[in-house]
């Protein structure tokens, strides 16, 4: 058997319902998809993207809602080891790669302060912008459960704010264009499971600054890696400590908190504290 057709039926069969039936769910559930979408599907060379991208052609082999799909990689200064690794595990998957060229690597080198986000920031700019010229009008990221909760959680303890990754967003740089996360309730040990059972290899995080503090043994300062930790810690007195946390965004009373934004703008619950709540125009 032939390796795509190996890890199409794994998806299909064994990890049904971890991988594509949560995948489906989501779509529905935030209408992440309309008849007619140009979907850009953005992959790294990492697990989830790729992932990813294996989903989304199971969902439109299923051809239920009229879209199309582009497959875009964007290589912003990989050795070429890496670059080789991701041209070929997409042959082998069967993933029709379009592969475009920046230099966010050298961009963000030398900076100090959070390069991690600068470099991100500009990725997706660069997403966009091949995107649309695509014609697409959404860009599919490869985010899932475990990232979402994490960055909850991380907002919390080192930004002072109950923040979440959104499953959509509209992009405020490039008119018409979307952001989606189809993965949102695709939990990363699933995708960890079906890599593994596929004996599939895929990239890390590949930028030189990722590497080098790698090699120094400071890997740990990440501040998501102990964010992770800690929720692992937890789980293991309380199981439902992830979902717990993920069904929080969903239940935020708005007559309980000191404060809040809304579209940017500051709010205090002084403000409807003795007339009552009545909600914000």
């Amino acid at each position: 058997m032939e390796m795509r057709e190996r890890v199409e039926k794994s998806i299909q069969k064994k990890f049904r319902h971890g991988l594509f039936v949560r995948f489906v769910q989501a779509v529905s559930d935030y209408e992440l998809i309309s008849p007619g979408d140009k979907i850009a599907v953005c992959i790294s060379g990492g697990k989830d993207s790729m992932c990813m991208a294996k989903l989304f052609q199971e969902l439109k082999r299923h051809n239920k809602i009229p879209f199309e799909l582009e497959f875009m990689v964007m290589d912003p200064g990989y050795a070429p080891a890496n670059r080789a690794a991701i041209e070929n595990n997409a042959k082998m998957l069967g993933i029709p790669v379009r592969i475009f060229e920046t230099n966010i690597f050298d961009a963000v080198y030398h900076i100090d302060q959070s390069p991690c986000y600068l470099c991100a920031r500009m990725r997706r700019g660069h997403l966009y912008k091949y995107a649309q010229d695509l014609g697409c009008n959404k860009i599919a990221l490869g985010h899932h459960y475990d990232d979402v909760i994490e960055t909850v959680l991380m907002g919390m303890l080192y930004s002072g704010q109950f923040q979440c990754m959104m499953p959509k967003l509209h992009s405020t740089n490039f008119a018409g264009m979307e952001l989606i996360r189809p993965m949102y309730y695709v939990r990363q040990e699933d995708i960890v499971a079906w890599r593994d059972y596929n004996d599939l290899h895929f990239l890390q995080c590949a930028c030189r600054f990722t590497e080098e503090t790698a090699q120094q043994g400071r890997e740990n300062e990440s501040k998501r890696v102990e964010t992770r930790q800690l929720i692992a810690k937890l789980k293991e007195t309380n199981p439902s400590v992830d979902a717990n946390i993920f069904r929080s965004m969903e239940n935020i009373s708005m007559t309980q908190v000191l404060g809040c934004k809304i579209r940017s703008e500051k709010h205090s619950f002084l403000e409807w504290y003795d007339e009552g709540f009545s909600g914000f125009s």
